[in-house]
């Protein structure tokens, strides 16, 4: 009985499109927009953003300064599927060493 529950629950969770690690490259800035793997675009609420991603500027003595840059066409980002594929998690840009 144990062995057919334990398959059952991984047939399931196998169906559903568990969490999955993709790349992309951001084709467009306002509105976002993010290709993934050369296959289909993403934006507006499939992209859930973390701050780290986010453009941050403050003001400095009457200046306005850059602190971080927010997401730029030819960008390439790490991305997470949620589950269900509705989605994706921009974890971080990338860069090249």
């Amino acid at each position: 009985m144990l062995d057919i529950i334990k398959k059952a629950s991984l047939g399931a969770v196998s169906n559903t499109n568990p969490v999955a690690f993709s790349y992309g490259q951001v084709t467009g800035a306002e509105p976002l927009q993010i290709q993934v793997d050369q296959r289909f675009v993403l934006s507006g609420a499939a992209l859930v953003l973390p701050e780290a991603v986010t453009e941050c500027r403050i003001e400095l003595d009457g200046r306005q300064l850059l602190i971080r840059r927010g997401l730029e066409p030819g960008d390439r980002v790490l991305l997470l599927r949620m589950q269900g594929g509705q989605s994706y998690v921009v974890l971080d840009r990338l860069v090249n060493l």
